[in-house]
């Protein structure tokens, strides 16, 4: 039993940078397909794909059962929200822009936690979480370059994702202690089914397809039927995004969650090299400062969280 208990943060950990690798596996076949699908159509395939993996794969595996009834529906299509905001926003950024660069931007994500905590929660952050919380925004800046030939609006996109998936986060806390991880995949996928399915009714025929700019093209493009490579392309989308989901679920489960979080951090570097090898986007050097910045500060971050934990005494904690 001691042996078992040993490995866990081991096995937390790979299931970790399992789940990062798959989550950035989806980034880069959402980019490649951004150019000829609409974004609606691949969210709403992918979702009904998913949906038959968490039904059919997942849940048995999870012993959870197949009870989605739930006291919290508000909550729960409040979160469910927050998910389609936070993937809307991100995949619209990644039609328009480097994949690195978008990534790096929507790691703002911690610190916009850190500070929805303190107004939703009411829970304390002291003076080193707030110089990390600076540090990153100073590299989100840095990546950003307001003011310079080479800021974009498209850029402002990964902020917003960010800040539904902190909601996202919040309401998560607020209900995680009578809502299981089935019962919360459950309802997001049904909500991002219904926008989706919604979208594309309105959107389907075309009519609103005016637009140049590869995100609003994205965003109002017709419905177009895949061909064999792009429609396998949209089912490994499906899967990758619920076995992800069900394996960062699982590093979270057995590690504790300061251990975990740095792992997540993976996908920084795999977005740099995704993007070279796949779309031949080079980062330049400002952009590689401000992801050091933003990487540096989140595992500042993460420390700092395990320390507030650890103490046991918030305000305690944040004075050492």
């Amino acid at each position: 039993m001691a042996l078992a208990t040993d490995r866990a943060p081991l096995i937390g950990a790979l299931w970790a940078l399992f789940a990062t690798v798959g989550f950035t596996a989806v980034d880069v076949i959402v980019k490649f397909l951004s150019t000829g699908y609409p974004h609606y159509q691949i969210t709403f395939l992918r979702t009904v794909v998913a949906f038959g993996v968490l039904l059919l794969l997942i849940v048995p595996l999870s012993g959870s059962g197949y009870d989605f009834r739930t006291t919290r529906l508000g909550w729960q299509l409040m979160r469910g929200l927050c998910v389609v905001l936070a993937n809307l926003a991100f995949f619209l950024a990644l039609a328009a822009m480097p994949l690195a660069e978008a990534v790096a931007i929507f790691f703002v994500s911690p610190f916009l936690i850190a500070l929805f905590s303190i107004i939703f929660l009411g829970e304390t952050v002291g003076p080193r979480r707030w110089a990390a919380i600076a540090v990153g925004l100073l590299g989100v800046l840095i990546v950003l370059r307001p003011g310079t030939e080479a800021f974009q609006l498209a850029a402002l996109l990964p902020i917003l994702a960010a800040a539904g998936y902190g909601m996202l986060h919040i309401i998560t806390r607020r209900i995680g202690d009578t809502e299981n991880a089935a019962t919360l995949t459950f309802y997001t996928m049904v909500v991002m089914m219904v926008v989706a399915g919604a979208a594309g009714l309105a959107f389907g025929d075309g009519r609103f397809d005016l637009f140049d700019h590869p995100s609003l093209a994205f965003l109002f493009r017709a419905w177009i039927w895949p061909g064999a490579f792009d429609a396998v392309l949209i089912c490994a989308l499906g899967v990758a995004i619920a076995v992800s989901g069900f394996a960062i679920s699982e590093a979270y489960r057995r590690s504790e969650a300061a251990f975990i979080a740095p792992f997540e951090y993976a996908a920084l570097p795999l977005a740099v090299l995704w993007g070279i090898l796949v779309f031949n986007e080079w980062p330049d050097l400002w952009a590689l400062i401000g992801i050091a910045l933003i990487l540096a500060s989140g595992m500042v971050l993460i420390w700092r969280e395990a320390v507030v934990r650890r103490s046991g005494d918030v305000d305690r904690a944040e004075r050492i």
